[in-house]
């Protein structure tokens, strides 16, 4: 056995080089170490074991349970060896061990001291030879009886003052007659006592000696309990003298008062009431405000209620109740102000300057609530500024997204700590006046949970037919809203409650096109960009047409222009850097010098499309997201089976996994007008995969696509490069109308489709939304069955 020898205990080294290994009081443990913990004889300590050695020696114990419970010197050890524990300890029997998800919870009682001789194994725990340390129990004498009555004494003063402990806890010490066992008991449950005093008295095998330490300790801990009461009596003498001198406070207040002579509380009442009188409130509020006010005069600074009324009234008197910065509407100049601010966009502007153009005949007219549902970047929150503008109305925006909490528009109520109005009313504090435009951003990414429904408080704020009483928790007065012009953004109208839906009038914002982009880019992007990047005229900058081009078809694939913007301010940037640098200076940007700036192309060029479709089982695809329209690939396989399995996999929502089923049983039963053997179904397995298999998709416009698919792959014949389509398909071939349509016609232009296949439907969409410029050398087919498709979309042989 490999013996470790002891470096904190040489003398109990030396006793055991004597040679008294066969003496029966020597006997060998596992050793467990804690922490901070002293364990008595004939106590009962629950002690929690988390260190993989303590665990496996806790492990290990079999009928046995006799551990040596040793404490550590320096507490912050996690791994002690034999130098970092005590030298004395106490033989501990486990009665129970409960086991926690980390570590062990054991039930320790103590059976006696002992020391330790020698260490003889670290691996996988410590184990020591010890000697237990038997009690020295003192002769009964007049002084050790009076001893033991003045620690009993002392020890029951201490436990009176301590509210934590059981006064039983007095009475169980008195009972106790062996002095060794009462010094212990004591050492255990005095509070205040350190721990390195307790292991001073585990340490002492004479209970007289141990009893004398202890007695010292509970002198030493009543001196300090007095000294505490008397710094709580002159505690409690000043709080007297506190309040004698508020009382005195008040008489003089109130002989101020008769000399006529006003003090801080009285000039604070007094601005408020100014205050209140200038603020422009409607009779029955201003009542309700002069109420409060008579009610804070009376309450002392010192309640917690002053501070609440106080700032009650500050916002109050601090909203723009008759404050109005609305000029006569001139439509011609809000024309202007909308063609400088945006490019295109001609729909959406007529429909503003319609209404604009009611206001400026019947001021005061209430509008509908305008809400703009577009993809991310193309100017919804921006046509809301310039409406302002239009309007020399202030601006406020509010985001919606994320919210949760009802009290954030209707705000909290007076009783809550911390309590404010909701959003509405701190912007109306912030524009200063009762009439500017409010935009609500993201109203479809409004939360909904156990706080309440932020949406359902919107309906209020949005109805003209409310919101001209509109009454906030928090001031629980009625404000008038029907001044302010309310305008609302989603990108979605799906997530957007039908109640709330049903209060707001929908113009959709469709995504530009890449002729469009770059007159925005040239018109507003460049410039702005230039300007935040410190590129002026002292360092001149042309970005070529050919350069922003580049950017847009190989850097960003987007309905708006908020990545080209990132990416036009990252090329401003790199330009800016060379200046600093002082190295060779760039004047003019080409595609080259964009690729070298950030790096290689994020998109592939415009051939993808008629490369992915270079074989049979592959159609193309549109489809419409929240950020604008996309091409969608749907591959169709096929391998032998049994014929009873379709494989669907892409991440496909319901409703597309639908059409998927849809089409296969279009394409069986027409298999014989479709020149596909009936045996194929019988003996193949069909998978249908769209990729970009991390992204959810759904919706039903696929269904044509599906079909396709499935057809050329059966009958081996390719689909048409650069072509793709989009609709819904029926079980008996009929090609429904589906949504999106601009969106969809503009990815296909961004991915280098020159034909689209559309429901005969949609053909009026075309022409309400898309211009020539849009369709330029582009073909549109209309169809109406699946048997005007596919001679339309195949090749007519197969390869």
């Amino acid at each position: 056995m490999n013996v470790l020898p002891v470096e904190t205990a040489p003398q109990a080294s030396e006793s055991a080089s004597e040679g008294s290994a066969s003496d029966a009081s020597l006997e060998e443990l596992p050793v467990l170490a804690v922490r901070e913990t002293v364990l008595f004889p004939n106590a009962l300590l629950p002690l929690t074991v988390g260190r993989p050695t303590s665990v496996a020696m806790v492990e290990s114990l079999g009928e046995n349970r006799l551990v040596a419970v040793v404490c550590q010197i320096d507490p912050s050890v996690d791994d002690p060896a034999p130098a970092d524990l005590r030298p004395a300890g106490t033989v501990a029997l486990v009665h129970k061990i409960v086991r926690m998800r980390e570590g062990h919870l054991l039930f320790c009682e103590g059976v006696s001291r002992m020391k330790t001789i020698e260490f003889t194994a670290r691996e996988p725990f410590l184990r020591a030879t010890i000697e237990r340390i038997p009690e020295i129990e003192p002769e009964e004498s007049p002084e050790l009886i009076a001893l033991r009555q003045n620690v009993i004494s002392a020890f029951t003063q201490i436990i009176a003052a301590s509210p934590n402990i059981s006064d039983e806890v007095a009475t169980a010490a008195s009972n106790i007659i062996e002095v060794g066992r009462l010094a212990d008991f004591i050492a255990g449950a005095m509070p205040g006592l350190s721990h390195a005093d307790r292991q001073t008295v585990l340490e002492q095998a004479d209970a007289r000696k141990r009893l004398e330490y202890l007695h010292g300790q509970l002198v030493r801990e009543v001196e300090l309990l007095e000294l505490r009461q008397k710094i709580h009596s002159q505690v409690q003498g000043a709080l007297s003298q506190n309040q004698r001198e508020f009382y005195l406070r008040e008489q003089l207040r109130a002989i101020q008062k008769e000399l006529g002579e006003g003090d801080e509380r009285e000039r604070e009442t007094q601005e408020l009431r100014e205050k209140i009188d200038k603020a422009g409130m409607p009779e029955p509020v201003k009542e309700e405000a002069l109420k409060e006010l008579t009610r804070f005069s009376r309450i002392t600074p010192m309640s917690p209620e002053h501070n609440v009324a106080r700032t009650w009234l500050e916002w109050m008197t601090n909203l723009p109740w008759s404050v109005s910065t609305a000029t006569p509407v001139d439509i011609n100049r809000a024309k202007a102000i909308l063609d400088e601010d945006h490019y295109d966009l001609e729909k959406v502007k007529n429909r503003i300057l319609d209404f604009l153009a009611v206001l400026q005949l019947k001021p005061g007219q209430k509008g509908p609530i305008l809400c703009f549902v577009g993809p991310p970047g193309v100017g919804k929150t921006s046509l809301g500024r310039s409406i302002a503008r239009a309007l020399d109305r202030k601006f406020q925006r509010i985001s919606m997204g994320g919210m949760h909490d009802e009290a954030e528009i209707r705000g909290h109520r007076r009783t809550y700590i911390g309590a404010l109005p909701g959003q509405i009313i701190q912007a109306l504090k912030r524009a200063g006046s009762n009439d500017p435009v409010f935009v609500l951003d993201e109203v479809d990414k409004l939360g909904r949970d156990f706080r309440g429904d932020p949406a359902s408080a919107l309906l209020e704020v949005l109805d003209p037919e409310q919101n001209f009483s509109y009454r906030d928790n928090y001031l629980d007065v009625p404000f008038d809203l029907s001044k302010v012009l309310f305008i609302t953004t989603a990108n979605m109208l799906d997530t957007v409650p039908e109640a709330l839906r049903d209060r707001m009038e929908i113009i959709q914002l469709q995504g530009y096109t890449e002729e469009e982009k770059v007159a925005i880019a040239f018109r507003y992007l460049i410039p702005r960009q230039k300007k935040e990047n410190a590129i002026d005229e002292s360092r001149p900058l042309d970005i070529s047409t050919d350069a922003v081009r580049f950017l847009i078809r190989r850097y960003t694939r987007e309905a708006g222009v908020r990545s080209l913007e990132r990416e036009i301010g990252s090329v401003c940037r790199k330009v800016a850097r060379r200046y600093a640098e002082g190295k060779k200076i760039v004047k003019k940007v080409t595609p080259e010098l964009v690729e070298e700036f950030l790096g290689a192309p994020r998109f592939r060029p415009d051939t993808e499309v008629a490369e992915r479709t270079d074989r049979p089982g592959v159609a193309v695809g549109l489809a419409w997201t929240p950020v604008g329209g996309d091409v969608l690939f749907i591959e169709a396989g096929r391998m032998k089976g049994g014929g009873k399995g379709l494989i669907i996999t892409g991440q496909l929502g319901s409703v597309m996994q639908e059409s998927v089923q849809a089409a296969l049983t279009w394409v069986r039963s027409n298999a014989g007008a479709l020149h596909i053997a009936p045996a194929v179904f019988k003996s193949s397995d069909i998978h249908v995969h769209v990729p970009a298999g991390a992204i959810p998709k759904d919706g039903p416009s696929a269904g044509i696509t599906m079909a396709t698919a499935l057809v050329s792959l059966l009958t081996g014949r390719r689909v048409k490069k650069n072509l793709a389509m989009t609709g819904e398909i029926t079980l008996a071939g009929h090609v429904l109308p589906v949504g999106g349509i601009k969106e969809k016609v503009l990815a296909a232009r961004r991915g280098g489709v020159t034909q689209v296949i559309l429901p005969a439907d949609n053909e009026v969409d075309v022409k309400e939304d898309l211009k020539d410029e849009h369709l330029d050398g582009m073909k549109i087919r209309y169809v109406r069955t699946m048997s005007e498709v596919l001679p339309l979309v195949l090749e007519k042989t197969a390869r």
